[in-house]
């Protein structure tokens, strides 16, 4: 399968370092210095037990120099979606499947402005990876990846979910895959987004009285919401679920987290925003989401000063 990956971050590395053992990937990216290495030294992906490999995807920051692909990958923050489709328009004008693990919800409005509902796989992964350099990442989790059609019978795409499988990612088509993002969606927009506001580590949310009862309201949101999109979750058991899962791993930061360090803009409008636009959409109010969205957003505004 040929595959073009747009994204090269720390997710993209992984993904497309493994995908290349077995398949034709393109990384494509904005820095030519950057892309050059990856040519040169390919890409390092080290194991949580220490152990290193080296991949060798091919990789551009000239998205023209793709001239063909069967499925493109897209691994761009957000915010950054329209300009990467727009840079491989010409691959999904000629028939390519378009493909999102975006962190967040709500990607294919976006998306089937680029191609056809039918070829658009979305889905969400438990694979975890961290940039350790310009060319080399850790791979931090190991998980299921479950993706599904936004129109359609997804078991068309079976040769895609096979195509992971047999690169090491352990991937599922799934009819509920929405259901699934909501589900990812419960810790991303709660413990996730508080961890990178407070600018701790995620155990500190479920450690402190007041971050906590600030993740069960948003938690209790996101269930709301769900369940009026015709997926019911329990908010207690979610409550519990993630409250478990933060005690298991006190230490991890976040995607927020780091964007908020950094002084980069973080994805909160695919992450609490998606909860606000669907509460809006189906008619259930989501106050606390939205005053999350406001003050992640002023917290951004801060880097245009000083």
């Amino acid at each position: 399968m040929k595959i073009a990956l747009a994204g090269p971050g720390a997710m993209g590395l992984l993904f497309g370092g493994y995908l290349s053992q077995k398949h034709e990937v393109t990384l494509i990216g904005r820095n030519q210095e950057r892309m050059e290495r990856i040519r040169t030294e390919g890409v390092r992906i080290r194991e949580a037990d220490g152990a290193e490999r080296i991949f060798h995807p091919y990789a551009t920051a000239e998205p023209g120099q793709v001239t063909e692909a069967d499925l493109v990958l897209l691994f761009v923050k957000a915010g950054d979606s329209r300009a990467a489709l727009e840079s491989v328009r010409h691959l999904l004008d000629a028939g390519a499947l378009l493909m999102t693990l975006q962190n967040g919800a709500g990607h294919e409005q976006v998306l089937s402005q680029y191609a056809a509902r039918e070829r658009i796989l979305i889905g969400t992964t438990n694979q975890g990876s961290y940039r350790l350099d310009e060319v080399s990442v850790c791979h931090s989790g190991l998980g299921d990846t479950f993706v599904g059609a936004v129109s359609g019978d997804a078991e068309r795409f079976a040769p895609v979910a096979e195509a992971f499988r047999e690169c090491g990612f352990p991937c599922e088509l799934s009819s509920q895959v929405k259901g699934m993002i909501w589900n990812k969606l419960m810790i991303n927009a709660s413990s996730s987004v508080l961890s990178g506001i407070l600018q701790m580590p995620q155990g500190y949310v479920a450690e402190n009285e007041a971050a906590w009862s600030m993740a069960r309201k948003l938690i209790r949101e996101i269930c709301a919401v769900a369940s009026a999109d015709g997926y019911p979750f329990s908010a207690e058991e979610q409550i519990e679920r993630i409250r478990k899962h933060l005690q298991n791993a006190p230490g991890g930061y976040t995607s927020v987290y780091a964007d908020l360090k950094a002084g980069r803009r973080t994805e909160v409008s695919v992450i609490n925003g998606a909860v606000v636009e669907n509460g809006r959409r189906l008619g259930v109010e989501t106050p606390a989401h939205e005053l999350i969205v406001e003050l992640v957003h002023a917290m951004e505004g801060r880097n245009c000063h000083g």
